[in-house]
């Protein structure tokens, strides 16, 4: 399941309210799939709306966190600095007999300059002013859940994932982080697609340096590379950084945008399905010229 599809930036909108996000829907989704029997998760926690550290998920699957009064202290990133306690008593059934196999592309530990509030907030609306408490906030947490369940993730590659998500996978449901790209390659079995391939295209919402620290571009380019083909990656948005990622195995890289148009307007899906086609078309009649 993707945690997207829950708390994802897109389902939010033009007004992010970074102190009022939750991952409390991935909760939901998945005590519904524990119920229907599942036990094994695949799980991505890529392109979150959220900074609640988690806890909305937890809530969902009948973890509570308290203040010092002993009351429910809420769901949501504004309510990380009032935890004083955790109660585990009414966890949902079968969840210790769960797996989770958690996709995650970043290595960012959970506090700090190179934490989640920082480094992932603005983008979410986390504005400078906040940003340090926002982040005691969520050291607050780290340290409660340290308290309770003997285990310091906070520093941990990738806890700081998805606005403390991964953090939480690792402490409270004993999950396994992995690179996503490697875990998704083998379950649809992209080696044995690519193997005879002479071109491979691929490519993401926008390229950047960060596509070169593991995530799907560059993941993809490294298996194309072992068999000898040439990689061409298109993407919504180019950054002036971007260019690292020839030196990571994309061999060319291409913005897909025809015209100016608002965010809105290319995330579409009409207009970004027409964008990639066209663009890869034009792609194809130059290396067709060329040979």
């Amino acid at each position: 399941m993707e945690m997207a599809s829950a708390a994802g930036i897109a389902l939010v909108g033009k007004e992010l309210r970074p102190l009022e996000t939750t991952t409390y829907g991935v909760g939901e989704m998945i005590r519904d799939a524990i119920e229907r029997g599942c036990r094994k998760f695949l799980v991505g926690i890529g392109g979150s709306a959220t900074n609640d550290g988690g806890i909305g998920m937890l809530t969902a699957l009948g973890y509570e966190f308290l203040d010092s009064s002993g009351m429910p202290v809420g769901i949501c990133t504004k309510d990380l600095a009032n935890i004083a306690s955790v109660k585990m008593e009414n966890r949902i059934p079968h969840l210790d007999e769960c797996k989770f196999q958690v996709a995650c592309d970043v290595t960012n530990p959970l506090c700090g300059k190179n934490g989640a509030t920082y480094v992932y907030g603005p983008q979410k609306s986390v504005t400078e002013d906040i940003q340090a408490e926002l982040d005691a906030a969520m050291a607050n947490y780290a340290s409660v859940t340290k308290g309770y369940l003997g285990v310091d993730n906070a520093k941990a590659a990738g806890a700081g994932a998805a606005g403390g998500l991964g953090y939480t996978f690792l402490s409270y449901l004993q999950g396994e982080l992995q690179p996503g790209i490697e875990l998704v390659m083998k379950a649809v079995g992209m080696e044995q697609a690519i193997r005879e391939a002479d071109l491979v295209f691929t490519g993401e919402g926008r390229l950047d340096h960060q596509s070169a620290m593991g995530k799907a571009p560059v993941g993809i380019a490294a298996l194309a590379k072992k068999y000898g083909a040439k990689v061409i990656a298109l993407a919504g948005s180019v950054t002036d950084d971007a260019a690292i990622c020839n030196a990571r195995g994309i061999d060319a890289f291409f913005p897909i945008l025809r015209n100016i148009v608002t965010l809105d307007e290319a995330m579409q899906p009409e207009t970004a399905e027409k964008n990639l086609r066209c663009t890869a078309e034009q792609i194809m009649r130059l290396i067709a010229a060329f040979q």
